[in-house]
């Protein structure tokens, strides 16, 4: 847990050129990012049942005061890999049952949630080193691939393929150009 949050100030050392201690105090990624992977650490661990569940009560108070104060939910039951960046904190939405890769950025206003009926109801796997521009919205049993760039106010609800740029409602490939420029 903590090597993962230590790999999270990184990036937003690199990012900034602050110190960690400006970080902390500054960031609400930061402070969504401490208490999630505080819980999530929990939710997997192997801990008896019972204890288990009478410490995530605790966790899930924490979790919905940061959604209170920040406007990020990032619940303990979601996939967050290492290197996890918020660019700017503020309405942003991920399911309980997401999986985001390693090395990923998202900016304000991003839905990663459920969509879709009957087999094709589900929630997104995000691959590693994705950028998800402000307010973009994924959603739906779909795969996004490594490397890939989605736009600013799109809509995917198809699977996105990896090193490719998708944009607009509903999300379409616009360019082969990938995330490297953008993580």
């Amino acid at each position: 847990m903590l090597s993962k949050f230590k790999k999270d100030i990184s990036k937003y050392k690199a990012y900034s050129q602050s110190n960690t201690i400006i970080l902390l105090l500054t960031q609400q990624g930061l402070w969504a990012l401490f208490v999630y992977r505080i819980s999530n650490a929990l939710f997997v661990s192997k801990s008896p049942r019972l204890i288990k569940r009478f410490l995530l009560v605790f966790c899930l108070i924490a979790q919905k005061w940061i959604e209170i104060l920040t406007g990020i939910s990032l619940p303990y039951s979601a996939t967050i890999g290492e290197r996890f960046y918020i660019g700017h904190f503020g309405g942003i939405i991920i399911n309980a049952n997401a999986i985001i890769g390693n090395n990923c950025n998202i900016s304000q206003g991003v839905t990663i949630g459920v969509s879709g009926i009957s087999e094709k109801r589900g929630v997104p796997i995000i691959g590693n080193n994705v950028y998800i521009g402000a307010s973009a919205t994924v959603v739906g049993k779909i795969k996004v691939g490594d490397f890939a760039v989605i736009g600013a106010n799109s809509l995917v609800t198809k699977d996105v393929e990896s090193n490719s740029t998708v944009l607009g409602v509903p999300a379409v490939k616009v360019s082969d150009r990938n995330s490297n420029g953008y993580i």
